[in-house]
């Protein structure tokens, strides 16, 4: 008897924790069921999107604008938008910043759309990659597309490597062309002979998607497209009358975008070195030299971008101090014009590139700048002869030729008034008091006068 009530006791002091135990169990169960449900309607949220974005790029395709685009889709992806429409007018840039470009679209988790607009607009160079990097690529009326043969914007490369890099180029393009289902043919045309095309031609060569006159039809022709995001998954864009929110550059992106313009980078290389040049003449001004050593790094910092030629840069400054030396040393002008020479020549070679978007504009920057340094320098000189050939008005030689009073007889010696000082004066004949004298020169400390 006492064994089995050792066995009930024993059941019922096992049977309750596992009581316990189940009911626990299935609590957790509905937390996580529930736990999953909500994650579930948040992702379905997500996924619908709450609208569209807008980035706008219009220049050459420089880190600046790389920011700006990368920054922005990681923007509109955490804001959980419908798609993100990039509008486009690029001559082309810097074959790094669009691999970045590229590479970014290409991973994106929602639809981005590439716009070649307004009219008159074009995808050229690296513009090319990034249009046909879009999981939908369009064009305005009056566009093109093409010409993105690399160009070297370096060092001079032999026939090898620069096999090499159109190789490569070629390669990369024709994998993002399949990628996207786009003409492979027409990418590699594009690369190896830059051909270029109009927005009716891109389509019908398969290298765009469609054509669009404006951003609103754009959104409405691609309503209900189903997008392929990645293996497995497709989303269905849904843009038909939604608002669309766009992001503008930041303050810092505009900056560098800025710093990556040629003419302004020559203009702040011009500004800094002019601005240290009258800080060291005149030491003490403060401003010039705070105002040229900002503009002169702002200036190196910008060089880093592009292909300087440090001839170019050797050329300015040796025309600077050819200007210099002609304050100093009398050269009829041979200083001058061979300063003037050198500061056109070095401004021309500043920047070595073929490609047109990265040259420094002759007749709107060089020119003028060349003119106004010329005038400047110019000026500095007269200023510096007029100095010279100007009658001194201290000392010794300011006395010569000034004209006085005489405060007692001279006879021969005596007392003269000059500008309001007694001098010990000496003439040649007897000279009364209050008459008017003129200096002839010095003698000592006396001055020999004679009457006017």
């Amino acid at each position: 008897m006492g064994t089995v009530q050792f066995t009930k006791s024993n059941k019922i002091r096992i049977e309750a924790p596992l009581k316990e135990k189940v009911l626990r169990g299935n609590v957790l169960k509905k937390i996580v069921l529930a736990l999953l449900f909500v994650t579930a309607l948040i992702t379905s949220a997500s996924a619908e999107g709450t609208g569209i974005y807008l980035l706008k790029v219009d220049g050459t395709i420089n880190p600046a604008t790389a920011g700006y685009i990368v920054k922005g889709i990681d923007k509109v992806e955490r804001e959980g938008a419908i798609c993100v429409v990039i509008q486009l007018d690029t001559p082309g840039g810097l074959m790094e910043s669009m691999r970045t470009i590229v590479k970014r679209i290409l991973g994106a988790r929602l639809p981005v759309i590439v716009y070649v607009a307004p009219g008159g607009s074009r995808a050229a160079s690296a513009g090319v990659f990034i249009t046909l990097a879009g999981h939908v690529a369009a064009m305005a009326p009056g566009t093109n597309i093409g010409a993105a043969h690399p160009v070297n914007m370096g060092e001079k490369i032999d026939k090898t490597m620069e096999a090499k890099i159109l190789n490569d180029t070629v390669a990369y393009i024709k994998t993002i062309a399949k990628q996207r289902g786009r003409n492979e043919q027409w990418a590699e045309k594009a690369v190896r002979e830059s051909v270029s095309v109009h927005e009716d031609e891109a389509l019908r060569l398969h290298v765009i998607d469609l054509i669009s006159p404006s951003l609103e039809d754009l959104l409405g022709k691609i309503d209900g497209r189903k997008i392929a995001i990645a293996p497995g998954t497709v989303l269905t864009l849904a843009t038909k009358g939604v608002g669309v929110k766009t992001i503008p550059m930041s303050f810092r992106d505009k900056l560098l975008s800025i710093l990556s313009d040629p003419n302004i980078v020559y203009i702040l290389f011009m500004l800094g070195v002019f601005g240290l040049l009258a800080e060291f003449s005149r030491p003490g001004a403060i401003f010039p030299g705070v105002i040229g050593g900002i503009c002169l790094i702002l200036a190196f910092f910008s060089f880093q971008t592009l292909p300087i030629n440090y001839a170019g840069i050797a050329l300015i400054l040796l025309g600077i101090v050819m200007f210099i030396a002609e304050i100093k040393i009398t050269s009829y002008g041979i200083l001058s014009i061979g300063g003037v020479i050198s500061i056109l020549l070095g401004s021309v070679m500043l920047i070595d590139s073929p490609a047109e978007f990265l040259r420094i504009s002759f007749f709107r920057v060089i020119l003028p700048v060349v003119v106004v340094s010329a005038a400047f320098f110019l000026f500095a000189l007269t200023m510096v002869v007029r100095a010279h050939r100007r009658r001194p008005t201290t000392g010794k030689e300011g006395l010569i030729g000034s004209s006085g009073v005489v405060t007692t007889d001279l006879d021969p010696e005596g007392v003269v008034e000059i500008r309001g000082e007694l001098w010990s004066a000496i003439a040649e004949r007897k000279i009364k008091a209050g008459e008017k004298v003129r200096v002839q020169e010095m003698e000592g400390m006396k001055v020999k006068v004679s009457k006017i």
